[in-house]
């Protein structure tokens, strides 16, 4: 069974789940009839997701946990599993991000966003795996980025990050399929996505960071995130800029390079100067319960024409067979029948 339907009495698991994507994905799933484990360092924001979930008439298992932690990643499965169930889903959503220069990157921060974003999915990874293999099923969605395969400027060690997401997954898929394994592992590629990122990132930079557009809101992303648990699908990008990214970078990196040099640095910084002493959530969490929305609903788009073409192109593809053929046919009978 494939599609939302095939959620309904699921265990989900989703890491950075108390606010942005990770807090969207497990509405998405919820409501799709799934039962979520929630894990995130915040406890307040996680009791607040979880009460989301129960509003949704499904059973959520909160566990306060730091990702980079892998011991931490376990005992925050086997709690999970004891209070929800097998765990069939597993999202690694959590990240972290410094907005500087490579060189002005404090060494430590460096490593810190290295362990939040690439050794938190490994973690994940590997806690859902351990569980998995032993009965030979489940799905694990790394929700990566454009910037896994076009790092841009000013964030360098997420873009290193998200590069090293996807090649270790691709190891691991090779490493399964090799000993034909039924457990299946999807990459969902975002774009620019509106969440509390940019609000709380430990910023280096003179002006209040922003999001490169264009940007879309944290549910369109959540849709992307619940149809790679179900589709099967080896890879899922959402919005045309993911696609035109990956695809330019493959024709023209050099011309990227370029291009990105200038409208990136001035794009992801907005007019206003930011307060150096405002709070960061790279090494503790903020105070609040921000929720899965940034700063930015004014601009984002609340959906993207090139995800629904991505979910239906087997119809699509069908579409344009029978309209190729349809103009063959026609061509064909002018030609016979007085055509010159």
């Amino acid at each position: 069974m494939r599609g939302r339907a095939a959620l309904e009495d699921k265990v989900v698991v989703v890491t950075g789940a108390s606010a942005g994507v990770g807090r969207a994905s497990a509405r998405a799933f919820a409501r799709a009839g799934a039962h979520v484990g929630l894990i995130a360092r915040d406890p307040g924001r996680l009791e607040a997701a979880s009460a989301e979930i129960a509003a949704l008439g499904r059973r959520a298992c909160a566990v306060p946990a730091d990702v980079a932690d892998a011991d931490a990643v376990e005992r925050a499965a086997d709690r999970i599993e004891q209070e929800l169930g097998a765990i069939d889903v597993w999202v690694n959503s959590a990240m972290a991000t410094v907005l500087a220069p490579f060189i002005e990157t404090d060494p430590d921060d460096y490593r810190r966003v290295t362990e939040v974003t690439y050794l938190g999915s490994v973690n994940g990874t590997r806690a859902a795996l351990t569980r998995m293999l032993r009965r030979d099923q489940g799905t694990i969605v790394q929700v990566g980025s454009a910037l896994a395969y076009r790092g841009i400027p000013l964030q360098s060690a997420y873009c290193g990050a998200k590069h090293a997401i996807k090649g270790y997954t691709e190891s691991v898929c090779s490493e399964l399929i090799a000993r034909r394994s039924r457990i299946h592992i999807a990459m969902v590629e975002l774009p620019a996505v509106n969440t509390p990122q940019f609000d709380w990132a430990r910023n280096r930079l003179p002006r209040r960071p922003r999001r490169l557009a264009p940007v879309f809101q944290p549910e369109v992303a959540a849709d992307a995130i619940v149809f790679a648990a179900t589709a099967r699908r080896r890879e899922v990008m959402l919005g045309a800029s993911t696609v035109l990214t990956v695809w330019g970078n493959r024709v023209a990196p050099g011309l990227m390079s370029r291009i990105l040099a200038r409208i990136a640095t001035s794009g992801q910084q907005d007019t206003e100067l930011d307060d150096p002493a405002r709070p960061d959530n790279l090494w503790q969490t903020v105070p609040g319960n921000q929720g899965a929305h940034g700063r930015f609903d004014d601009e984002a788009h609340d959906r993207s024409l090139q995800l629904w073409a991505n979910r239906h192109r087997a119809w699509l593809a069908a579409v344009g067979v029978g309209m190729l053929t349809a103009a063959l046919v026609r061509r064909r009978g002018a030609g016979r029948f007085g055509g010159t």
